[in-house]
C-alpha cells in the first residue's frame, strides 16, 4: 500500500448501533492507520466485537459514517462488498480445511473464484505459486506446506487462517482475539507475525491479554459501555486513572491494566 503513515485508512465517526432499543455501541470514533498494530480493547460487553461486525458489514449502524480510504462510504454496502474492498476479518475460532494441506489452503484463499476442484487439480501460474510460497514462508509454515492442515498446532493453524486472509491483499486486517489459547512461544511468534503484516497493511486486534497487548501495541483503543474511553500509546493508557476505575474499579494512577485478562 502506497501512502503515509498517518494516512486514515478506516475512518469511522459517530458509530451508534442498537439493539431492540440497547445501544450496543453509542457515538463510537475510530481511526484505523497504515503500518500501525492497533488494539481495541475493554470489559466484557463494551462493544468491542460489535466495532468489529459494522466495519465488515454483518451489523449495520443506526448512526455515524464508514470512510475507507478517504472517498468510500461503507456505511449501507453488503458485507461481500465491504470485504472484495479490501476489509478481511479473522474471527476467533480457526476455520481452515482441515483435511486439505496447508499449501491447498493458501492456495484456495488465493484463488477464491476458481472453485474446489480448479485450484486443487489445475496447474498453478508461477504467479500464484510465488505468493503461495511467499505467504508461507510469512506465516512461518514453509516446512510444513505439504502437511495436513487438521494435524496443525492450535497456534499454527491460527496462523494459516491469517494466511489465507492476507493471500486475498486486504487494506484493513481486523483480528478477534488471535492469541486465545496459543502457548507463549505461539503468542510472541504471532505478534512477531502482526509487526510484519502492518508493513504492508493496517490492523486491528480486539484482546484481552494485557501482556500481549504491551508488548505488540502501536496505539490502543479502550472501549467501556459502548463509547470511547480512551486511546493512545500502552504507556499513556496504563497512566489514565479512568483506565484504571474501569478495569479494577478504583482509581490508581499506574499499572493499570495488567491485572484484568
Amino acid at each position: 500500500m502506497s501512502g503515509s503513515k498517518d494516512e486514515a485508512v478506516l475512518l469511522l465517526e459517530g458509530i451508534t448501533i442498537e439493539f431492540d432499543g440497547f445501544k450496543a455501541v453509542n457515538g463510537m470514533d475510530l481511526e484505523l492507520r497504515k503500518n500501525e498494530v492497533h488494539f481495541l480493547i475493554g470489559p466484557n460487553g463494551a462493544g468491542k466485537t460489535t466495532m468489529l461486525d459494522v466495519m465488515c458489514g454483518k451489523v449495520k449502524p443506526a448512526a455515524g459514517r464508514i470512510v475507507f480510504q478517504g472517498e468510500i462510504d461503507l456505511t449501507k454496502k453488503k458485507e461481500y462488498q465491504i470485504a472484495l474492498l479490501g476489509i478481511g476479518r479473522k474471527f476467533q475460532a480457526p476455520s481452515i480445511f482441515t483435511e486439505l494441506s496447508v499449501e491447498d489452503n493458501i492456495a484456495l484463499a488465493l484463488q477464491k473464484k476458481k472453485g474446489v476442484f480448479n485450484t486443487l487439480f489445475g496447474k498453478r501460474s508461477k504467479e500464484d505459486q510465488r505468493k503461495i510460497d511467499y505467504m508461507l514462508n510469512t506465516i512461518s509454515l514453509r516446512e510444513d506446506a505439504g502437511r495436513r492442515a487438521g494435524g496443525l498446532s492450535h497456534g499454527q493453524k491460527q496462523w494459516l487462517e491469517i494466511g489465507m486472509l492476507l493471500v486475498q491483499e486486504p487494506a484493513v486486517i481486523l483480528l478477534d482475539e488471535p492469541v486465545a489459547g496459543m502457548t507463549d512461544a505461539e503468542t510472541e511468534k504471532t505478534g512477531e507475525l502482526l509487526e510484519r503484516i502492518s508493513e504492508e497493511h493496517c490492523v486491528l486486534v480486539v484482546e484481552h491479554d494485557m501482556d500481549f497487548v504491551r508488548r505488540f501495541a502501536d496505539k490502543v483503543t479502550i472501549m467501556h459501555e459502548g463509547k470511547l474511553l480512551m486511546e493512545g500509546s500502552m504507556d499513556e493508557v496504563q497512566a489514565d486513572a479512568r483506565v484504571a476505575e474501569v478495569y479494577l474499579g478504583k482509581r490508581r494512577d499506574a499499572d493499570v491494566v495488567g491485572a484484568q485478562a
